[in-house]
């Protein structure tokens, strides 16, 4: 993977997380998702002008096709991981989801586009993958019978999986511009979301005083994180920009067990050192 690929993934990694805590935080809130993507938009909506000004991209069937489809799987994305936030701790859900999608990204890059990863990548996918699991402590949140959210974070995985490999061919191969393919996911939530939050305008201003905090940090991280992984992918395989996201996994973790009070379990540092370790061999494979 270049350098400037890898250096990209990992900031948005860091961004993905941070934001991941502040929804942790607005789990209680019914009209979250709404109100955070209103303020992306007026918060990006003057780069995108500017970039469709430079850009002026064409607009085929192919390229209509990819901005729908990223707009319906961000929104099922949205949805998905705020109901595991609600059904579950963030230290539970936040890697499960992280750590279920690049394993679906990995197999749908390989039979969808073709790519070929050598043995290294894939032994960094399995220590990624084991590393995850060991940070979520998965059988103790089943003996614990938190179903709800290991489901919710599976469902939410699977969205982020099939949202990589659509947007990784809508920059790779029709070469959309990152900044339009999350803005248009944006404006998609709002029209689908609008209707019910304008019904109960005075729970959606009740909501933004308690939530601003959050609301603001999703609006503006979220879509800088995801941007610089659309940029990876325009110059790094799929299976290696998908599994790489994952170091946000250690961050997500550490927010929750310091600044949520979750329990964390010793076994943590192991799962880390997987990741970490897993990252490495991605880094350098190919």
């Amino acid at each position: 993977m270049p350098l400037s690929a890898l250096c990209a993934v990992l900031l948005a990694a860091l961004c993905h997380a941070a934001w991941n805590l502040q929804a942790k935080r607005a789990a209680a809130s019914r009209h979250f998702v709404w109100l955070y993507s209103v303020a992306s938009l007026a918060v990006w909506t003057p780069l995108v002008l500017v970039v469709l000004l430079q850009q002026r991209p064409h607009f085929g069937t192919a390229q209509v096709l990819a901005l729908v489809g990223t707009s319906v799987l961000h929104l099922l994305y949205s949805l998905s991981l705020q109901a595991g936030y609600r059904a579950a701790d963030l230290s539970i859900v936040y890697p499960l989801a992280r750590g279920s999608g690049p394993l679906f990204s990995f197999a749908g890059a390989v039979l969808l586009f073709g790519e070929r990863p050598g043995a290294l990548a894939v032994l960094g996918l399995l220590l990624i993958i084991a590393g995850i699991v060991l940070v979520a402590n998965l059988h103790r949140a089943l003996r614990r019978s938190a179903v709800p959210g290991i489901v919710w974070g599976v469902v939410t995985g699977a969205c982020i999986a099939s949202y990589t490999l659509n947007d990784g061919w809508a920059v790779k191969v029709l070469a959309i511009s990152p900044f339009l393919i999350d803005f248009t996911g944006n404006c998609f939530r709002v029209l689908v979301l609008s209707h019910q939050a304008l019904s109960d305008r005075t729970e959606v201003l009740r909501e933004w005083r308690a939530y601003r905090l959050p609301v603001l940090t999703v609006a503006t991280l979220g879509p800088l994180g995801y941007i610089l992984v659309l940029f990876a992918m325009r110059h790094a395989p799929i299976s290696h920009v998908a599994p790489t996201r994952e170091l946000a996994t250690l961050v997500g973790t550490w927010f929750g067990a310091r600044m949520l009070g979750e329990q964390a379990a010793a076994q943590r540092l192991t799962g880390a050192m997987c990741i970490v370790a897993g990252v490495v061999s991605l880094a350098v494979s190919g």
